[in-house]
């Protein structure tokens, strides 16, 4: 009896895949009737019995062959220089310190390999190198070169052998230095020299000649030689399969290279030995003029198409008509339009030829099947398995599928293809009558949302769904799957369809300047947008197209309310884009910034606006504004303000008409710009162009503001009557003594001419052009006079005057800034002091001569201030020097400017502060007596009524205390957390302010600072406290409580989802609503906290909320809960838009729960009777989905291992005990292999199997 080997099958694998379900019974098919032998099922690999030459016979297996010993990867060589040889003889340096032993230390870095020397009795040196292969040559060809004394000699050898020499990228030649610890030259191509010159010891120039000499001897025995033969002959020197020309190289020994039918080439080479090369010469010469004399030739007519049949795979076929017939068959190119074939051969060989070319010819058909498109995955199958039969059964058909076309080729031998066609036509004809697609027309934009809702139609009813790319503007969609499936998608998409029609697409006009508003930074504005309108899509433009086009498309109604909601968006951010900018003197704009930036900050905060400020280096006055435009003007007011509080700032206007404007500004606003710094630096503002508008603003101080009030009028007329200008030219160093001190020359000269002057600003490029603007005659006399005055100036003198060598060191103290502003200011003067130790009084001047007497008044005067300085001491406590100071000094530096004077401060003396009072806040405290020190005295110098006019404006710096009565209890909240409050108010004010310890208990706060910065901080120090009074008497009304009584059970609702229904009552009414904790004793208690009358409202708004909550109920409902899932939808979608259209609140099971059916359902009852209902339908119409799922999952289950489908033989299908794939005579005969039987499982090693109960492994069940 023999055994049977049972492999598991694919379960119902031919159902999914579309193909006719074979009836399954308790017999055997007739196509497995036939069970097939262990060998024929399992043939035995064939043996290898060797090659052609192998004379041993024995087989080549994997363990037969012989095991190549492993070689060491480190090896040792040792070889010696004589004495004669070497390069260094010093034996006294041998060792450490000698330079053989230096050159084999850099080698060995160099090389990575190890080497030691020493010294043998003759003196020659013994050197052994010891590493992996290449280092030690590469180690050895280095010691050769630079311990050895080197020879050189030459080798001549034919040209043509210099090539086999050098090798294949010069492989050859590299491995012969290395060999021979040699260099070798050979000459380029282009040199006619036949010598190469070898360079190295005698030892290695003798190897290498000796391998060069064997390497042209080698090729002086081959050669090389070039047949020139029809090509149409060459197939029979090759002969069939090429065997011919082989067997011809294996005889001879000679290679012969004939070329491929590809290449039209008639030139065969045949290379080797020169005896092998003319014997297969001669022979193929023998065979070339036999098949010359005998062949002819006939044309035959042959379909392109049928061509490729007659060449057959890698052209076989071809051969195989060579091989029967002696024939060869020529075929055209492939890219040629013929279709004649040529045969040639012996006459009465060509019939058999011919015969078989047509057999070939006609061996294949092509057929066409017509199919539709949408088919062709149906007819392949799912992993291609139906197709997949149909080539198994026919594996030489060839089928191909094109896209798009609505056609099947099949291609092979005719009865094969036949029997395909007819298959393929059984299966589309099964395929259109089971019906499982549907089509529907439907206007069609592909959007995101769009796709997620075909996703979940596809994943809700398991069918695939088609939509047409956007080239394709037909609308068809195609439904495939279940036919129950396709009917439902269908309905849902015509229902979507019917939505999109309302659909509408709407062009909204934004600035490109905005998008990167209106998206947000990461997009998390426009997030909000897409949010409040979830089924309005809104595309933005890219940026490199500069469009200012965004489309919004959705339905008409929610496409509308977004349009509105978007251009009030953008009409808000258009209003905050306001932008306004105000010039503000530069010594002002530290005031506007404010201490550590508080008054700028202040602003910002208060008028919501964004307020630039230009760089501290920079010489603009421009402070720009941006925000919404009441906003702006707010912020223009507060900065004025401050400017006009900082110092006398008046404000003016003066009309004058618009068609001037453009001449009064001049070219690049050179003459109003001369008007601001004739009147000293005020502020001119033209209305902008266009605005049609005649107020010209004039700000600065009263006195400049009236006086350019006259020069524009004044300008305005001359325009008006007749204007004039020319230019003159004069050096840049000049302008400044033309001006004069005080632009006293420039003003002389205007008075008596009439003429307006101007100068070029420093960043003009043109600076030696002054422009002469007013009446022709006036202009004309005003040039005159400059020209004169720069001619004289170009008149250089030299002239001296005697200054007492003790007022020398004024002159040239600071670097030499005296005599530099002298320079500046009087045309570029040179002042020449004699060299310190020469007791010279005598000092030289050279320059315009003008300039130069000019210079020597300003000198005398400087001299007169000296003579007549004073110096005057002012006490000041030294606790208050650096507030005198100011910020880098810039307080006392404005008194030396204003006043002329040199101010000395004391050297500080730290230990004075040690016996002062403890501080507070930073400074001492105010009710420190004063006790004059010399560290507390400030020396002021320079003329006596300068000096009495600094003092007064020094003592105004010293900071004084004022008390303000401010009560106790306030004081920590003026303080503020971590004493922000404090601090800020003394950034805000700059002054310092003082509050008492706690433990005094003390009313009293002290402010120290400058007279004007203490009265403003006491004023903002009661402001404060008015503020804080007032939130003490709004927290005593918020403070009102009030308690209800509501039922525990009912606080989760009045709590809502994520705190949303509290949340909003708190909102609504201005409250805090506190819910008892967990461990309070009154459960059912609520406290609402706030103003009387918002807590009652609010009560009100929970009794309302729980009345509401009293009339719900409670009703169970149970459902399968294989339909939960689907009911409660993806991440719970579908369940919350049930419970919003019933107004109920759903609750489901906790997973493991003892009843997992149970469904709650809370809320009105009418409300909860339909929602029940509702769920009812869903769960009947899901429990056809599921029971289909699990239907079809049965038959997806492996058979059980005791017979039957389905693990049990509790299945309905009757189909037997599955026999799987069967063989008779299996080597294990009736009984399983025994593994534990050491002679059928021989182990490896000394590993243990582990101990098994069965053959194959522990029973599963």
């Amino acid at each position: 009896m023999s055994s049977v080997a049972v492999l598991t099958p694919e379960s119902f694998a031919e159902h999914r895949s579309g193909i006719k379900d074979q009836e399954m019974t308790g017999g055997v098919p007739e196509d497995e009737a036939y069970i097939p032998t262990y060998l024929e099922a399992f043939p035995p690999l064939p043996e290898n019995k060797g090659a052609p030459g192998d004379k041993s016979g024995e087989p080549a297996g994997a363990w037969g062959s012989k095991i190549r010993p492993i070689k060491a990867s480190v090896i040792t060589q040792v070889f010696n220089v004589p004495l004669e040889e070497r390069r260094y003889k010093d034996n006294s340096q041998f060792g450490d310190g000698g330079e053989e032993a230096k050159v084999c230390l850099d080698i060995m870095q160099r090389t990575g390999a190890h080497i030691e020397l020493s010294l043998a009795k003759d003196q020659g040196l013994s050197i052994m190198v010891t590493g992996k292969l290449d280092s030690v040559m590469k180690a050895r060809k280095e010691i050769v070169s630079r311990l050895q004394t080197q020879a050189s000699a030459t080798v001549a050898i034919p040209k043509e052998h210099h090539r086999f020499v050098i090798g294949k990228n010069g492989e050859k030649l590299q491995e012969l230095e290395l060999k021979t610890a040699t260099k070798i030259a050979i000459p380029r191509p282009d040199d006619p020299s036949l010598n190469i010159r070898i360079t190295g010891t005698k030892e290695g120039i003798e190897k290498a000649r000796h391998e060069i000499l064997l390497i042209s001897a080698e090729q002086d025995k081959r050669a090389v030689e070039r047949l020139s033969l029809e090509k149409v002959f060459h197939p029979f020197i090759a002969g069939a399969y090429n065997r011919l020309v082989q067997e011809l190289c294996q005889e001879t020994g000679a290679r012969v290279s004939i070329p491929p039918p590809s290449l039209h080439k008639d030139e065969i080479v045949i290379t080797g030995e020169k005896e092998a090369v003319a014997l297969a010469i001669s022979r193929i010469r023998a065979i070339y003029d036999e098949k010359k004399r005998k062949t002819t030739t006939i044309s035959v007519e042959v379909k392109k198409s049928q061509h490729k049949y007659i060449v057959g795979p890698k052209g076989n076929s071809l051969h195989e008509i060579m091989e029967t017939t002696g024939v060869s068959v020529e075929m055209p190119p492939l890219d040629s339009c013929s279709e004649t074939i040529i045969l040639r051969g012996e006459p009465d060989k060509l019939g058999p030829a011919l015969t078989q070319v047509y057999a070939k010819a006609k061996s294949v058909m092509v057929v066409e099947v017509t199919a539709p498109a949408w088919l062709h995955r149906f007819i392949i199958g799912k992993k291609g398995q139906n197709i997949g039969r149909i080539t198994q059964q026919l594996p030489k058909v060839h089928i191909e599928f094109t896209d798009g076309e609505e056609r099947i080729c099949l291609e092979g031998p005719t009865e094969e293809v036949e029997q395909a066609q007819v298959q393929i036509q059984d299966i589309i004809r099964d395929l259109v009558s089971s019906g499982p697609t549907a089509e529907l027309c439907m206007s069609i934009h592909v959007n995101p949302m769009l796709c997620v809702s075909v996703n979940r139609i596809k994943e809700q009813y398991k069918v695939s769904v088609w939509i047409p790319q956007e080239p394709d503007r037909s609308g068809l969609v195609r439904i495939e799957g279940d036919p129950k499936g396709v009917q439902l998608a269908r309905r849902e998409l015509m229902e979507m369809a019917q939505r999109m029609e309302n659909e509408r697409t709407k062009d909204l006009i934004v600035e490109q300047k905005f998008h990167r508003a209106i998206i947000g930074q990461k997009g998390e504005k426009i997030k909000e947008v897409r949010d409040k309108f979830p089924e309005v899509m809104i595309n933005f433009p890219d940026p490199a197209q500069k469009s200012d086009i965004v489309q919004l498309r959705g339905p008409k109604n929610e496409v509308e309310k977004c349009a509105k909601f978007l251009a009030k968006l953008i009409a808000d951010l258009m209003e905050n884009s306001f932008s306004l900018s105000i010039p503000i003197f530069k010594q002002f704009h530290k005031n506007i910034i404010g201490k550590g930036g508080a008054n700028i900050k202040k602003i910002r905060e208060e008028t919501t606006t964004k307020i630039d400020l230009p760089t501290e280096n920079s010489n603009s006055e421009m402070i720009v504004i941006t925000g919404r435009k009441n906003h702006c003007e707010a912020a223009r007011d507060r900065i004025l303000a401050i400017q006009r509080e900082l110092a006398n700032i008046k404000e003016s206007e003066v009309t004058i008409p618009a068609k001037l404007h453009n001449s009064l500004i001049g070219s690049k606003g050179c003459l109003v710009r001369a008007v601001m710094e004739d009147c000293g630096g005020v502020h001119i503002h033209f209305p902008s162009e266009g605005s049609g508008s005649d107020r010209v603003t004039i700000r600065g101080p009263a006195g400049e503001v009236e006086r350019a009030k006259r020069q524009l009028l004044q300008l305005a007329e001359e325009k008006q009557v007749n204007n004039f200008t020319a230019e003159l030219q004069a050096k840049p160093e000049y302008h400044k003594f033309l001006i004069g001190k005080g632009g006293v020359n420039i003003r002389r000269v205007r008075d008596r001419t009439g003429a307006r002057i101007i100068f070029p600003s420093p960043d003009e490029p043109e600076q030696e052009l002054i422009t002469i603007v007013g009446r022709e005659e006036a202009v004309r006399l005003a040039q005159k006079e400059l020209e004169t005055l720069v001619k004289n100036l170009d008149d250089v003198v030299e002239d001296g005057m005697v200054v007492e060598t003790r007022h020398h060191r004024h002159f040239v103290c600071r670097r030499g800034q005296v005599l530099r502003e002298l320079a500046e200011e009087y045309g570029g003067v040179a002042v020449s002091f004699p060299r310190t130790g020469t007791h010279s009084d005598r000092i030289t001047l050279k320059g315009a001569k003008d300039c130069v007497e000019a210079a020597k008044r300003r000198i005398q005067e400087i001299i007169e201030d000296l003579e007549a300085q004073v110096s005057v001491e002012v006490a000041v406590p030294q606790r208050f020097h650096r507030a005198v100071m100011g910020p880098k000094g810039c307080r006392i530096q404005q008194i030396t400017r204003d006043h002329e004077v040199q101010v000395k401060f004391p050297e500080r003396d730290d230990n004075a502060n040690n016996t002062e009072p403890p501080q507070e806040n930073g400074d001492a405290s105010p009710e420190a007596e004063f006790v004059l020190r010399k560290c507390d005295v400030i020396t002021i110098s320079g003329r006596t009524e300068k000096c009495e006019l600094a003092k007064i404006a020094l003592l105004a710096l010293v900071p004084v205390t004022e008390d303000v009565e401010v009560s106790f209890e306030l004081h920590r909240y003026i303080i503020g957390q971590k004493g922000i409050g404090i601090r800020k108010m003394m950034e805000e004010y700059e002054v310092n302010i003082w509050v008492p310890q706690p433990e005094q208990q003390s009313d009293v706060i002290k402010v120290t600072g400058q007279v004007a910065n203490v009265e403003r901080a006491k004023s903002g120090l009661l402001e404060r406290v008015k503020e804080l009074q007032a939130e003490q008497e709004d927290r005593a009304l918020r403070s009102f409580k009030v308690s209800i009584s509501v039922d525990p059970k009912f606080h989760p609702k009045i709590i809502g989802r994520k705190g949303a229904v509290i949340s909003q009552i708190r909102k609504d009414h201005d409250v805090i609503v506190q819910f008892p904790d967990k461990g309070d004793e009154q459960q059912d208690v609520i406290v609402i906290s706030g103003y009387e009358r918002n807590t009652e409202e609010a009560r009100s708004a929970i009794e309302l909320l729980v009345s509401t909550l009293q009339e719900m109920v409670s009703h169970d409902v149970h459902l399968d809960p294989r339909t939960h899932a689907r009911i409660i939808g993806a991440r719970g979608k579908a369940i919350r838009k049930t419970m919003e259209e019933f107004k109920v609140d759903i609750r489901f099971p906790q997973p493991g729960s003892e009843d997992p059916g149970r469904v709650t359902v809370t809320g009105l009852p009418e409300s909860v009777d339909n929602a029940v209902d509702h769920l009812l339908n869903l769960e009947e119409e899901y429990m056809l989905s599921v029971t289909e799922t699990e239907t079809m999952a049965a038959y997806m289950k492996p058979p059980s291992r005791y017979g039957g489908w389905g693990g049990g033989g509790g299945g309905d299908i009757s189909v037997g005990v599955a026999k799987g794939f069967v063989v008779r005579d299996a080597p294990w005969n009736d009984k399983a292999p025994d593994m534990s039987n050491a002679e059928d499982f021989p182990t490896f090693g000394a590993g243990l199997a582990p101990k098994q109960t069965s053959a194959w492994g522990p029973k599963k069940f």
